[in-house]
């Protein structure tokens, strides 16, 4: 695909998405494997795993967060709070930053935006606050500008994502339920204007009902609506 420019973006089930760059730097955001009932078992991670994103804390989010950095020696990237929960689960290498923020990792960009959602988890009955929810703006050096809006609703500084960073790439949660639906992810989509959406936080579990030909029928174009399954690459 053109706009990918020689980066390999995969759709691993929920809002898990594999980043490979063409300058050889492999990210994946928001890891939920081994209780994912939509990853594809038969797909494996690439051995070199070099930065792990996280938009929020909840357990569908960052479940393999910490197995996998100890695995590959990933460096985890996520809000402050969240990564020196991490560090206290014996993660080594993280950086901690926070909304408005950007990290200069090898090949790319990566800035932290808002998301309208909550983070936390629960541990011994009780709920561990993890910082604030987030998005991802991936801006690829001689790449495309990829965007990972994490969980959230719908609003209307969606626009300033737009106008700061132009993201061609928009993966949208779009199941409903816990996250924006069809209805609300078109909207979404009226305001970044990108080329390609990759639908994700939906099907998983029986409330996630909305589904990407939902959101492509609510669309001036609904071609721009990526139709992958778990384990395929756009």
């Amino acid at each position: 695909m053109s706009i990918l420019k020689g980066t390999k973006v995969t759709w691993l089930g929920h809002a898990t998405v594999l980043v490979e760059t063409a300058c050889g730097t492999n990210l994946l955001i928001d890891p939920f494997i081994e209780h994912n009932p939509s990853f594809p078992k038969e797909f494996v991670l690439p051995k070199k795993l070099d930065y792990i994103l996280l938009t929020h804390g909840h357990m569908d989010h960052i479940a393999d967060a910490a197995p996998l950095a100890q695995k590959h020696a990933s460096t985890v990237v996520g809000i402050y709070e969240l990564t020196s929960y991490l560090t206290g689960k014996g993660v080594e290498k993280t950086i901690g930053m926070n909304l408005g923020g950007t990290v200069s990792l090898p090949g790319l960009d990566v800035t932290m935006v808002e998301a309208k959602h909550s983070s936390s988890m629960q541990e011994g009955g009780t709920i561990v606050y993890l910082g604030e929810a987030a998005g991802m703006v991936l801006t690829v050096k001689d790449g495309p500008v990829l965007y990972h809006a994490g969980d959230t609703c719908v609003f209307s500084d969606m626009k300033l994502i737009r106008e700061l960073y132009a993201p061609e790439v928009a993966m949208l949660p779009m199941g409903g339920h816990f996250t924006m639906g069809p209805k609300e992810a078109a909207l979404a989509a009226k305001f970044l204007e990108p080329k390609l959406i990759l639908p994700i936080h939906w099907g998983t579990f029986p409330p996630l009902k909305g589904t990407p030909e939902q959101l492509a029928a609510l669309l001036p174009d609904g071609s721009i609506v990526a139709r992958v399954k778990p384990g395929q690459a756009l």
